[in-house]
């Protein structure tokens, strides 16, 4: 036990300044492990991790010594739009549901939690790899779960059998019965015999929606498929991949932050400053790199199957802002070669994923309602309306076209920045990510020593908030808690690099 210790102190850089000041930063390190194993999966595990580590690490504050927080640029606009949010909400049009939101808020924590812990270069590594290898979990099974397929997708429905009474369609793919999975129809048979009504949770492309089967609609007959009224049914192999996550959006956002790592040490490792083939293949960067390629592989799947062309698109723009931060000629050739067939190929998947018939005219509503909500009156370009608060005033400010469309939000982090925090909120977070990406592309442009384990990681944070940003144009990931954790703790990464920039310990 000693020496697994010894071990951790050694990683994680904590020096033995007293008993209570050891245990809490070894604490709060070990909870910040948790939390890069299990942003690829759970919300609820995550915050567990990092609420304990704050509070270790809060604790840890009041001893002495105490550790030296460096500040940046960044990190003033940053606290410039927390407080912004803060304001906007007392100022909201619903004060209760835009304060109850501020939770949300808090998440940038997350951030200074990271870079407080993260006193050694191979810390940093540490995290990112954790991060990587955790994410196979889910990844690995997305392929896998489509071959083997789920549920009853059933096929030539009669127009009066029981489910297309309930509101089923050609092509449905019915998953939970009561709650339970099912993989034939004798089971959804025997939960009506049990019962007068079934609770039956199904899948159409994009959609996931709860009918209810009442037993009186059943005909007569020998067979399930008689007595439901369809001709035939199979095992589903179509749906967006959405991991542990139950939504293919976040799913998406979250892979393209970790994708963006593992791409980040395949192009740091093998083409950073000073690297050549043949140093790479002498060296134990091999193996690393060659691992970080498998995973990136089998992520690149995971996101095709996500169907979130915005996160895709993020990850396409994630590789091309590291190829130019490398500024290797031959790297930035080879990227201009690939780049076609990759696109295309990435869009056919895509399309074989998504719904066919899907259009955007739903969002192009919503980015126009939001344009002309933030600014349609001088406190709603300063403050805002406050967040969430659309949800209790939706037909004051005119949205979702009087109730016809489906309530939810501006499908865009400016847009949703600007129409519920105001103007002022948006210009600091985007001086927030214009500050902080610049010192990080200038850190590994001028200062980062590579090819080294480090450097490469950076790289892939650089990229994964530029990804994120892009994905932001017409998702707000921002909001969306999963993936606000994620990039957060990434991003924590690249600020820790900056801080322990001289720290040459791996």
């Amino acid at each position: 036990m000693k020496a697994v210790l010894s071990k951790l102190d050694q990683l994680a850089g904590i020096e033995p300044e007293g008993s209570l000041a050891l245990w809490l930063e070894r604490g709060a390190f070990i909870c910040l492990l948790l939390m890069a194993a299990s942003v690829p999966h759970s919300i609820a595990a995550t915050q567990i991790a990092w609420l304990l580590g704050m509070v270790l690490s809060a604790a840890r504050l009041f001893i002495t010594p105490r550790a030296r927080f460096r500040f940046f640029a960044f990190d003033a606009f940053l606290l410039a739009f927390i407080g912004w949010s803060v304001l906007s909400a007392f100022f909201s049009y619903e004060p209760a549901i835009s304060l109850d939101k501020l939770r949300g808020v808090g998440l940038f924590l997350i951030f200074f939690f990271a870079r407080l812990n993260l006193r050694t270069r191979s810390a940093i590594a540490a995290v990112a790899f954790v991060m990587i290898g955790s994410a196979m979990v889910n990844v690995i099974w997305q392929p896998v779960e489509r071959i083997i397929g789920r549920g009853v997708e059933v096929h030539g429905l009669r127009s009066d059998g029981a489910l297309a009474k309930a509101g089923l369609a050609d092509g449905d793919a019915i998953l939970r019965i009561n709650g339970k999975r099912i993989s034939s129809p004798e089971e959804i048979i025997a939960a009506l015999e049990a019962s007068e009504t079934a609770s039956a949770m199904f899948n159409r492309p994009d959609i996931y929606r709860t009918i209810t089967l009442r037993r009186t609609d059943l005909a007569s007959g020998i067979s399930p498929e008689e007595r439901l009224g369809f001709a035939s049914w199979e095992k589903s192999h179509r749906w967006r991949a959405q991991g542990f996550f139950g939504h293919f959006t976040t799913y998406g956002e979250v892979l393209q932050i970790i994708a963006s790592l593992a791409l980040g040490l395949v192009l740091g490792l093998a083409f950073g400053r000073g690297s050549s083939p043949g140093g790479l293949l002498r060296s134990p960067r091999l193996r690393v790199a060659i691992i970080a390629a498998v995973c990136l592989a089998l992520i690149c799947v995971a996101l095709l199957l996500s169907g979130t062309r915005a996160s895709q698109l993020g990850l396409l723009v994630s590789g091309i802002v590291m190829v130019l931060a490398i500024g290797n000629r031959r790297l930035i050739a080879l990227m201009l070669v690939v780049l076609i067939p990759a696109a295309a190929g990435g869009y056919y998947v895509v399309q074989q994923t998504r719904q066919q018939d899907e259009t955007n005219e739903y969002r192009k509503t919503m980015w126009r309602d939001g344009i002309r909500l933030a600014t349609e009156s001088p406190r709603h370009l300063i403050v805002g309306v406050g967040m969430d608060s659309l949800k209790e005033r939706w037909q004051e400010f005119g949205l979702f076209d009087r109730g016809w469309l489906p309530m939810g939000h501006f499908h865009s982090t400016p847009i949703q920045l600007a129409a519920e925090r105001g103007l002022p909120a948006l210009l600091f977070w985007l001086l927030f990510l214009g500050a902080y990406t610049r010192s990080l592309w200038r850190y590994l442009r001028r200062e980062g020593s590579g090819p080294d384990v480090t450097f490469a990681v950076g790289l892939g944070v650089l990229g994964g908030v530029a990804g994120f940003f892009t994905a932001g144009i017409v998702h707000y990931n921002l909001g969306d808690g999963e993936v606000a954790m994620a990039v957060y703790l990434a991003a924590g990464l690249g600020a820790a690099m900056l801080v322990n920039k001289n720290v040459s310990s791996e």
